[in-house]
């Protein structure tokens, strides 16, 4: 699965950054931005209270 983020919902809280086990998101110009670092465990679609991110098979 692979973590999409969406630029228009996203306004760069830092929620899922912060709650990410990989350290695998930053905040890049006020937006999220995953690294390939990422583990796809789901906590930041979980955290995110924008609906911004979600997991695409």
């Amino acid at each position: 699965m692979a973590v999409s983020i969406s630029k228009v919902k996203c306004n760069g809280c830092r929620a899922c950054a912060d709650i990410c086990p990989a350290n695998a998101i930053k905040i890049e110009q006020n937006k999220a931005v995953v690294s390939d670092e990422r583990v796809e465990c789901g906590e930041c679609v979980n955290e995110c209270p924008n609906g911004a991110i979600s997991l695409q098979k």
